[in-house]
């Protein structure tokens, strides 16, 4: 059976992140610009990179290699499309990363935003394991209500994340990230107009 993350539209999904009732495809932007850039990090993989959001806050004197890792094949090639100044540097890797046998290289930093959500704590804790960076950096949702995804005229478009979606404990990712000997350094958030909130969690090994 497909993740359903493999039947939207790009275009959809970002058009809806986008709506001026939404942002969040503009404030993860800017979340993004701070995660690559307080850290001295050479090497970092972006888990669920979707269409490349954020990738123009990459300064390529700094960082040596972006890893670009999601389920659909569609939205990396967008990725690459849309981000040619980076060849060299970005590398794409069409990958499920709840599959148990995944390998991935790696690297100094590992960013998941909106991500776990989709994939769960355990294969969160699994990635990690594997990769074994030296910071990882994620940014949740906390819902105020009891819609994970916000109203707008593509909702629909969404109906099948139903089927994968976890609903998010900052303290519980916290307790997890520690058992891994990775420590709270960082705690961030923005809230939204729709009264959700976005909070970025920054652990180090």
């Amino acid at each position: 059976m497909k993740n359903p993350w493999e039947e939207i539209e790009l275009s959809d999904y970002e058009n809806h992140m986008k709506l001026d009732s939404v942002k969040q495809l503009q404030f993860l932007n800017v979340m993004m610009k701070n995660q690559f850039n307080s850290y001295p990090i050479k090497t970092v993989m972006i888990l669920g990179i979707a269409g490349g959001n954020g990738l123009e806050h990459i300064n390529t004197d700094k960082i040596q290699k972006v890893y670009g890792i999601d389920i659909n094949y569609r939205y990396l090639e967008k990725c690459i499309e849309r981000y040619g100044n980076l060849n060299g540097v970005l590398e794409c890797i069409c990958a499920d990363l709840t599959n148990k046998n995944i390998m991935l290289p790696h690297v100094d930093m590992v960013i998941a935003n909106l991500l776990v959500e989709y994939i769960g704590y355990q294969c969160f804790q699994n990635v990690i394991m594997q990769i074994r960076p030296l910071y990882v950096s994620c940014i949740i949702q906390i819902n105020t209500n009891d819609s994970f995804v916000s109203d707008s005229p593509y909702i629909h478009v969404f109906d099948g994340l139903n089927e994968v979606h976890h609903q998010m404990q900052e303290d519980e990712l916290t307790v997890i990230m520690k058992n891994m000997k990775y420590y709270l350094m960082s705690r961030k958030e923005q809230i939204l107009s729709n009264g959700k909130i976005l909070v970025q969690l920054d652990y180090r090994q």
